[in-house]
């Protein structure tokens, strides 16, 4: 990552969208429990302890919320992802060792579904950060190490 505001693209800020959905409604769920729970009735100790959880609860929601919002602000200010070197939100097309050749998108956040979806923090995706057309980045596999050439890079928005 550059430490700058990193681009986000279409993929993952359509995953970050619906989880920020699923949060919110998550949150109102819990929060309802708490005031229809609350009040100046006294409580004996595992009322208390299971209103501590919920509030708990709510804490690590509005926590990830609050990061999730953070996140799409920062993708919005970001722009497009970069064309010179391969970062959040590029599609690149390599070659592996085998003289495959595919293009996958470098995300933060993988879709179950999105097979040409790879994060950031996973071998190929780390390997690839930070190069350019042309270089080739060795990577670990089940298998052992591997290697990869960047043929071209894009958005992958």
């Amino acid at each position: 990552m550059t430490g700058g505001p990193e681009p986000l693209s279409a993929v993952a800020r359509a995953a970050f969208e619906r989880e920020l959905a699923d949060l919110r409604t998550e949150r109102e769920t819990v929060a309802v429990t708490l005031r229809e729970g609350g009040g100046d009735q006294v409580g004996d100790r595992a009322d208390q302890a299971d209103e501590l959880q919920r509030v708990t609860e709510l804490q690590r929601l509005d926590a990830r919320i609050a990061e999730i919002e953070g996140r799409l602000r920062e993708g919005a200010v970001a722009g497009p992802p970069s064309t010179d070197e391969v970062g959040v939100g590029s599609s690149v097309t390599v070659r592996f060792a085998d003289a495959t050749e595919t293009t996958v998108q470098i995300g933060e956040v993988a879709e179950v579904l999105d097979a040409t979806m790879v994060t950031v923090d996973s071998p190929l995706g780390r390997a690839l950060l930070g190069h350019r057309a042309g270089d080739t980045v060795t990577y670990d596999t089940p298998e052992g190490p591997t290697t990869a050439v960047v043929l071209s890079l894009g958005d992958a928005s």
